[in-house]
């Protein structure tokens, strides 16, 4: 059998429509094929913090604006995602900077952005995995800056 590919599925963010990438990722979360793709969610608060693991969905909807979730906010006290970054930049969050405290791009093949509005859909997001040379699903740096013009 062959072996899985490992996806990084990046949503949240820091734009106004931070909310809405929460939703769209935990659709996308549902229906990729576990027995095909290793899954890793990767959440960016709207503060700039990264967290990764199964708790970083929680960890987003239980500080996200419960008037803007479809059905509400759901009790974030119990999960298992751990914090990249708090004090750290993207840079560092992603291990690209020397001396990063950690490397979750590092240990994926491929980014899913779901992403939406600016640093996300912009070719921010795009850019950075570039810089990292992360392979990513969805427009490059160029087209995603036209195309939010």
């Amino acid at each position: 059998m062959a072996e899985k590919i490992r996806v990084g599925v990046l949503f949240g963010g820091q734009s106004g429509e931070h909310e809405v990438s929460l939703v769209s990722a935990q659709a996308v979360l549902e229906n990729l094929d576990p027995s095909k793709y290793e899954i890793t969610p990767i959440g960016i608060h709207k503060d700039g913090r990264w967290v990764a693991g199964t708790g970083a969905m929680p960890a987003l909807v239980g500080a996200a604006d419960p008037l803007k979730l479809p059905g509400g906010a759901q009790d974030a006290s119990d999960t298992d995602a751990g914090t990249i970054a708090s004090s750290e930049t993207a840079l560092e969050a992603s291990g690209l900077a020397e001396g990063s405290s950690s490397s979750v791009l590092g240990a994926i093949d491929v980014v899913f952005p779901v992403l939406h509005g600016p640093m996300g859909e912009d070719g921010t997001i795009q850019g950075l995995m570039e810089l990292a040379g992360v392979a990513y699903v969805g427009c490059g740096v160029l087209a995603s800056a036209v195309g939010m013009d």
